[in-house]
């Protein structure tokens, strides 16, 4: 079998059967998200490699200002805000991370989602630039704010740490 060297992006090199660099070309004014999941799929030494399914996304549930703050100031533990969107890679990362963290710490903290998209007025009130963003409240007030997605193991010792400072 011939092999060519197909480089569509200046250091992204990739190695494909020139059968199968045919079939990139005559597919490739098409984004992978149009692709049916039977075309996401290509060959490596006659073994048929298939993309991953696209996870699904979550809801959040709809939030309005007033109920937002009701449940900051009424919540009897500290809230842990993620501020997320449907569209945000790191964000449907940070779904099964979440999902731990909340059944690991469920005596310790709350766990709300926001949806910026839905929820635009409770977004620009905390400033969210980046996503994920994630807001620690203490008895209604912030107590410490964090970017970025990252593991179970980490975000329970920040939450933790966060805890346990005075602010």
């Amino acid at each position: 079998m011939a092999l060519s060297v197909a480089a569509g992006v200046p250091g992204n090199v990739s190695i494909a059967s020139s059968a199968s660099v045919n079939s990139l070309r005559k597919l490739s004014h098409l984004s992978s998200l149009q692709f049916p999941t039977q075309l996401r799929s290509f060959t490596i030494r006659n073994q048929r490699l298939k993309s991953k399914p696209t996870p699904h996304l979550v809801e959040a549930k709809q939030q309005t200002s007033s109920s937002f703050d009701d449940v900051l100031e009424n919540s009897d533990k500290p809230v842990l805000v993620d501020f997320f969107a449907t569209w945000c890679g790191p964000c449907q990362f940070m779904v099964p991370i979440l999902e731990q963290v909340s059944d690991l710490m469920k005596d310790k903290i709350h766990i709300v989602k926001i949806d910026t998209e839905k929820n635009q007025s409770i977004a620009d009130k905390y400033k969210i630039e980046a996503l994920p963003t994630f807001i620690l409240f203490k008895d209604g007030k912030p107590c410490d704010r964090f970017e970025g997605a990252m593991g179970a193991e980490n975000l329970i010792q920040r939450i933790e740490t966060s805890l346990r400072v005075e602010h």
